[in-house]
């Protein structure tokens, strides 16, 4: 199944494929392998690096690997968003100030106005019809402060926020399926750097097996015992497996930078402890597949994504019900239009300074009752819902599939591994006594160097076998999601 994860975590996937593809390069090349620790450093410089057992990479990178941080960071955004909805509930208050210039042809109408501040028309001047309208500017000033509070919503605020909550699940998820990624790139870098260890001490044991051989043949040439092909034959082989264990030391190389990149250190490079051994233990298939089912993060993100959807259609509908807020306001203003009581004086200010003061308190009640709007976004919204069901299925197909070929994985990779080692057993065997005839002066360079082929071919086979079950187990564990 293919994980959908951050550019961070696809980065590590790439440099693990080019770490073991340098291994299979050098596997290519002939190096042997043999499960024997190599020092902790650099293979170039000889500098030490620090060591980590499995537990430690792992731990480490749930607490420092990018991809981890930047997912438990999306958590805490969806949470901060959840808070948005829920902030109606509290108290409102703004400032309003008013300079204007214009008519002030009166009736006795008043309302509220619906910004910040809800400001009353209060009517003082004289009231007109069209026929004897004033057309002259009058100054007016307004300055208010007012409050609003939230009462009664009928359930669109708790639409809101449990559409916001599901946001946070869905996060979570992801956060968990990033996670269980982000330790199955450990596991296999980690994996990668003891084989890669093995290799390089293999190719140095190859090496020195065939400097021998060189000085025996050498030897053997200048005693006029062997023939001069049987020299050129065996440098040959030794300039081989020389650039065999450079090769070597460049794979351990990139195994330790993967290993390091996996866990998010701070170092270039990271060198592993002794390889951890893997559990022998396999669920029945189809209780491994019901675990996955109930556990893997993809498909509980899925669902996750469902139950959001249904949310967002909830809370969309819930704009169409009514609401009930209480709404305060104190204010002072002043016109400079002609009172509708002649005998009334025009403020001080000729309208310019609100010196009249005002306050007032209400109730308010307002039900949207037709959005065509609001209408086609719970349309839209219940077509996404139908998607999103759609998408479980796949989602759970594809788990399905990949529990069971993870499972078949490490079956055959188990069951081939006894043969693996019974033909090491034999290839090493068969090694020893062309050794021995050649030793003896009983063989020739050429039946060595088949002896030397079919034993470094067994080695890659064993090796290769190791680290198979290996990955095999954690790409199970991770199938089923639950690790190693």
């Amino acid at each position: 199944m293919q994980l959908d994860v951050d550019s961070s975590t696809r980065r590590i996937g790439v440099a693990i494929a080019l770490a073991w593809g340098a291994l299979a390069l050098s596997f290519r090349q002939g190096l042997a392998a043999e499960v024997a620790p190599a020092p902790a450093g650099d293979a170039a410089t000889g500098a030490q690096l620090r060591v980590v057992s499995l537990p430690e990479a792992l731990a480490f990178a749930r607490a420092h690997q990018p991809a981890v941080r930047a997912a438990l960071a999306r958590i805490a955004e969806q949470k901060s968003y959840a808070g948005v909805p829920r902030a109606e509930w509290r108290p409102f208050a703004g400032l309003v100030g008013q300079v204007l210039e214009g008519t002030a042809n009166n009736t006795t109408t008043s309302y509220l106005s619906a910004d910040a501040v809800d400001i009353p028309r209060i009517g003082g001047t004289r009231s007109v019809s069209s026929a004897g309208a004033d057309w002259s500017p009058y100054a007016s000033t307004l300055a208010g402060v007012g409050a609003k509070q939230e009462v009664f919503d009928f359930g669109r605020i708790a639409a809101q926020a449990a559409a916001a909550d599901a946001q946070i699940v869905i996060a979570q998820r992801a956060a968990d399926a990033i996670r269980l990624d982000i330790e199955l790139g450990v596991e296999e870098a980690y994996f990668a750097v003891n084989a890669a260890k093995s290799v390089l001490q293999a190719a140095e044991d190859a090496y020195e097996r065939a400097r021998v051989h060189r000085d025996y043949a050498q030897a053997g040439v200048r005693s006029g015992l062997r023939p001069p092909i049987e020299l050129t034959r065996a440098e040959a082989d030794l300039t081989r497996f020389d650039t065999g264990r450079i090769r070597a030391r460049g794979g351990l190389m990139a195994a330790q930078a993967v290993l390091a990149a996996a866990v998010g250190a701070p170092e270039a490079a990271l060198d592993a402890g002794s390889a951890p051994v893997t559990p022998q233990d396999l669920l029945p298939l189809t209780d491994a597949i019901r675990r996955a089912g109930e556990r893997e993060p993809h498909l509980q993100e899925t669902i996750a994504r469902l139950r959001a959807q249904e949310q967002q259609t909830l809370a969309i509908a819930a704009l169409l019900r009514p609401n009930i807020h209480l709404s305060a306001t104190f204010s002072g203003r002043a016109g400079g239009a002609t009172p509708s009581n002649a005998l009334d004086p025009v403020p001080a200010g000729s309208g310019y300074l609100p010196d009249v003061p005002n306050w007032d308190a209400g109730l308010i009640f307002s039900w949207p009752l037709f959005d065509p709007m609001v209408k086609a976004r719970q349309n839209a919204s219940i077509a996404t819902e139908q998607v999103r069901r759609e998408e479980i299925d796949l989602v759970r197909q594809q788990l399905v599939a990949n529990v069971a070929q993870t499972y078949v994985a490490v079956d055959v990779a188990r069951q081939a591994f006894p043969s693996l080692q019974r033909e090491f057993e034999a290839a090493r065997t068969n090694y020893a006594q062309a050794d021995a005839r050649f030793r003896a002066e009983l063989g020739t360079s050429v039946e060595l160097a088949d002896a030397e082929a079919l034993r470094t071919d067994a080695e890659i086979r064993l090796a290769l076998g190791v680290f198979e079950i290996a990955r095999a187990r954690a790409a199970f564990g991770r199938a089923i999601a639950e690790g190693m």
